[in-house]
């Protein structure tokens, strides 16, 4: 076959993204602005309804979708504002499983809390072969020092919520929910941990905006489930806004959205009382700062990218789909281990195509990976065991499974720019390389 370039995840812009960037530079609007704030609104229709065409611009969907989801600069900043809202910090333990990026755990270490890690399953989850924590441990490592889990849906695959929300109110009686210290976010926390009354579940959904799992019997939306959950942007993802993240959370009783999500922009703006759009009404100069918070805030530039991406995205979802089952037609014939993005309880949102090469260690899985690079064929490892890493100790000893999954693990190609011919190209490649 010829030779073909194949990258990892380039990211998917069209026309129509360059189109409405131009138009936000031409409006005079290019940090956060009206069309920030339709975004979120758009996201916010999206999770409830699934649907992607749904008019946030009249006034019976601008009331009824705001408040709901805030976009910020980065997934990172989305989850740390999470555990800031939740009122964690130092004292504090956050349960982050073993498999995953470096942001699930950094976000909690920015807060003073303590990450304590958990193995995953022996092979992953039983039906979807996704990474997923050791529930058993899990359950084990609740303590009163723990306020939050934060769960995640690797490669758009969504985690067993059913048994992560029963682990958390079984042990609801060792949580000690946080005391105001008399601050605008110290009140706004301890509201929410004593409403809540348990650990916070925090979804890292970076991967998985579009999925669904059926949650203690009916089907739900990956942002309808966990208490908190924050989403990625980044150029990597399903849908990009070049780098960018959004949150969103579960109703509380008693604690509006509106003030959720007006926390949400003071902590993502220095603390300051009105945002840009706010202040350009002609008298409304004047200010306050809250707090000595943080700057994480979406601009305009960003957000127009993810409104044209959005538009597009039941599409590119199907075709992540129809890549996924020539993958697994190919690894099935060869009797490759493979993530399994569709189940009778769950759809993925297709982002990541993991592979795992039976009878293969870390030396062969790297010349593995350099014979696809020979053919032209990018491939990537998702991921590397957090506890291997120099920041968290440089020793997996204790995470067995993980080290496990990880060893012979390949990231295969998966993108809406690929063509069935390089589809086919790859599925070749991959029967040459495990002869």
């Amino acid at each position: 076959m010829m030779k073909r370039k194949i990258s990892f995840s380039p990211p998917d812009i069209s026309e129509l993204e360059i189109a409405e960037v131009t138009e936000a530079l031409r409006s005079g609007w290019i940090t956060t602005g009206p069309r920030t704030k339709l975004l979120e609104r758009r996201i916010a229709a999206y999770i409830e309804t699934g649907r992607t065409d749904v008019d946030c611009q009249t006034p019976e969907n601008t009331a009824r979708y705001a408040d709901r989801v805030v976009c910020l600069n980065s997934a990172t900043a989305a989850e740390e504002l999470n555990l800031r809202i939740l009122g964690i910090g130092p004292g504090d333990e956050v349960i982050v499983p073993a498999y995953t990026y470096t942001a699930t755990a950094s976000a909690a270490i920015h807060c003073g809390a303590t990450v304590r890690f958990i193995d995953i399953q022996k092979d992953g989850d039983p039906v979807s072969h996704m990474p997923e924590m050791d529930y058993t441990q899990l359950e084990e490592a609740i303590s009163e020092k723990t306020k939050a889990i934060v769960t995640v849906d690797l490669g758009g695959i969504v985690c067993d919520y059913d048994r992560v929300f029963n682990i958390v109110r079984r042990k609801r009686y060792l949580f000690k929910p946080c005391e105001s210290d008399g601050t605008s976010l110290g009140d706004i926390s301890s509201r929410i941990q004593k409403t809540l009354g348990r650990a916070a579940v925090i979804a890292d959904s970076a991967h998985s905006l579009g999925a669904s799992r059926a949650f203690f019997g009916e089907r739900k939306n990956c942002g309808q489930i966990a208490d908190f959950t924050s989403f990625s942007f980044h150029a990597v993802k399903n849908i990009t806004t070049a780098e960018g993240g959004a949150s969103t959370w579960l109703p509380l009783d008693g604690i509006k959205d509106a003030e959720i999500y007006h926390m949400f922009q003071l902590l993502s703006l220095h603390g300051q009382s009105k945002d840009a759009l706010a202040k350009s009404t002609p008298g409304s100069w004047e200010y306050d700062i809250i707090g000595p918070w943080y700057k994480c805030n979406m601009t305009d530039i960003l957000a127009s990218i993810g409104l044209r991406q959005l538009d597009r995205y039941p599409s590119m979802l199907e075709r992540r789909r129809s890549i996924i089952e020539q993958y697994d037609k190919t690894c099935d014939e060869l009797g490759i281990f493979h993530l399994n993005h569709h189940t009778a309880k769950m759809d993925s949102s297709n982002h990541l195509y993991l592979i795992r090469i039976p009878e293969t260690d870390e030396e062969k899985r790297g010349q593995i990976i350099g014979k696809l690079a020979e053919w032209g064929i990018f491939a990537n490892v998702h991921y590397k065991p957090l506890p291997m890493m120099t920041a968290y100790g440089s020793d997996c000893s204790q995470y067995p499974n993980a080290y496990d999954y990880y060893h012979n693990l390949i990231s295969l190609p998966l993108h809406t720019l690929l063509s069935d011919e390089d589809v086919a190209y790859v599925c070749e490649a991959l029967r040459e390389m495990t002869r």
